[in-house]
């Protein structure tokens, strides 16, 4: 039985952030409210709740597209291969904000993505996700939760998305209603930036 732990964004209470990170540091799935949809997400550090996900998504861990969810852009040299100042200046001015940005992975990566050439780095502007990132000291691994209903696409209720999740995740967190776009994916792997999906995110950004 999943926990329904209701969070607010504009203040959001330390007691109720540690609980989650308490589970997360235990191996736990928590399902959480971002700047655009809700996701799910998992310690980074933590082969088995990575697993897990997987497994919930039906793809094989090492070629999941699976985004890192970090805390701001320091993070970035633990994942990422040092990148040149026109993607950092993009990164600046877009983050954090409704975007998944791909970029070359490091030989750092954790080690079910060692494979990996590329990875997906989310900064959500969202103070939940935010903080939950913050005080577990890593980032998140994150997938978003769609449904099979093409037409709603994203559940953006919490208590209609525990009542799904119910038995397979062990937090879902109710930061309010969320949205029902994605993030805009932008892959900055190559020489020119390449539009993978025009989600939340404008594209002025460029």
């Amino acid at each position: 039985m999943a926990q329904l732990i209701k969070i607010y964004e504009e203040n959001p209470n330390p007691k109720e952030i540690k609980k989650v990170v308490d589970v997360l540091k235990r191996g736990g799935l928590v399902i959480y409210p971002t700047d655009t949809v809700y996701g799910l997400g998992c310690d980074i550090t933590n082969v088995k709740a990575l697993e897990k996900i997987a497994r919930l998504k039906g793809v094989k861990l090492e070629k999941s597209n699976f985004s890192f969810i970090c805390e701001d852009l320091s993070n970035l040299s633990d994942y990422v291969k040092q990148i040149d100042t026109t993607t950092f200046k993009i990164l600046k001015r877009a983050l954090p904000g409704p975007y998944t940005f791909i970029l070359p992975g490091s030989k750092n990566l954790p080690h079910p993505f060692k494979k990996r050439k590329t990875v997906g780095i989310r900064v959500p502007n969202n103070a939940i996700t935010l903080e939950i990132v913050k005080q577990l000291g890593n980032p998140l691994v994150s997938t978003s939760i769609r449904d099979e209903d093409v037409v709603v696409e994203y559940t953006t209720d919490p208590e209609l998305i525990l009542e799904k999740w119910d038995n397979l995740v062990d937090i879902v967190i109710d930061g309010g209603y969320g949205g029902n776009e994605g993030s805009t994916i932008i892959d900055l792997s190559e020489e020119e930036p390449l539009i993978i999906r025009e989600g939340k995110g404008s594209l002025e950004i460029f």
